[in-house]
């Protein structure tokens, strides 16, 4: 009898154990809801094409998501205990993340069909990849198991997310701490290819470089500084003009960004500092020389692997009733 009890005890452990240490895995609501993912996917069909931005801005949350505590919505909470409203939100990083409403409605509808049992973490994964591959942009998998974080801290958003302004060292670092290589720093800055940025996020290569007022990056193709100052942020002070990330092609997935970093009219410093290296230099060249859908592979491997980067599964975290809060 005693060795009975022994061995139900390491049994019970062992399942204890193996699934406090689950991984992810596709298709892994099968069976505890079935339709979400088509429910997810449905939704974004029918909305993107009806705001193509929204495909950028859920895609730069996702990365922003996964790079402060890994890929656990944290970077959706309004609200925790432990720190107040002092969440990944109000990082400076996040002030202009946009997207919250329509990861909200993707929730109602899958809480909808099935209470409690789709991760907040898990939609955010699901509906960038969706709403690239509505753009025409590549398709990547997306395992899922994901469990949503309680914890968000701003102070945390604001030293892991990498700047618009960063230079190559601290890019190397951000993405390195996070697991993923160079060449993985330069696939995911090619999602830079869709989407718009504020000239606050880019201004000081045109008018205070060196923290003297006036100078110009001298990286920054000449031309295109011209352009930006006479035609968009006429300002130093301008925080609210919109300018495209890659200008004449911004809702397209192509190979357009590359191309234009060759030319030095990649829109930040951190665009920029792709090209200081021979290494990431010689990639971007490799994929500017290549077919489109070699970029589209390739940045497919880099999404799944940043997907994966510090997940909570098994019995870590919770999932979230609605993203912003966590449960009571």
């Amino acid at each position: 009898m005693a060795s009975f009890s022994y061995l139900m005890s390491v049994l019970a452990l062992c399942v204890i154990i193996g699934y406090a240490n689950a991984q992810l895995e596709l298709n892994f609501y099968a069976k505890s809801c079935p339709k979400a993912e088509k429910i997810i996917k449905d939704f974004v069909q029918q909305q993107v094409p009806k705001a193509p931005n929204t495909a950028a801005a859920i895609l730069r949350m996702h990365f922003h998501d996964c790079f402060v505590r890994g890929c656990d919505g944290s970077v959706l909470l309004n609200f925790t205990s432990s720190n107040g409203n002092q969440t990944e939100k109000l990082a400076n990083p996040n002030l202009t993340l946009r997207g919250f409403s329509f990861i909200d409605a993707v929730k109602r509808l899958v809480e909808a069909e099935c209470p409690g049992v789709v991760s907040c973490a898990d939609i955010v994964a699901l509906v960038a990849r969706d709403a690239v591959v509505a753009t025409g942009g590549p398709f990547w998998n997306v395992p899922t198991g994901r469990r949503d974080g309680t914890i968000s801290n701003v102070s945390e958003a604001n030293a892991d997310i990498p700047a618009p302004t960063s230079n190559f060292t601290r890019l190397q670092q951000s993405f390195a701490k996070k697991g993923l290589d160079l060449n993985d720093l330069v696939l995911l800055s090619g999602a830079h290819t869709i989407g718009v940025s504020r000239c606050s996020s880019f201004s000081e290569r045109l008018y205070n470089f060196t923290g003297v007022v006036g100078t110009q990056d001298p990286s920054l193709d000449s031309e295109y500084a011209d352009n930006l100052k006479s035609r968009k942020c006429r300002s130093i002070n301008d925080n609210t003009t919109i300018v495209e990330m890659d200008p004449g092609s911004f809702k397209t997935f192509d190979l357009s960004y590359f191309k234009l970093l060759l030319k030095r009219r990649g829109l930040f410093q951190s665009d920029a500092a792709l090209t200081t290296r021979t290494s990431t230099k010689s990639f971007i060249e490799q994929l500017v020389d290549g077919p489109l859908k070699e970029f589209f592979d390739e940045f497919a491997k880099s999404m799944e692997k940043m997907g994966r980067v510090e997940v909570k599964t098994g019995s870590a975290g919770e999932i979230r009733k609605h993203c912003a809060f966590v449960n009571n």
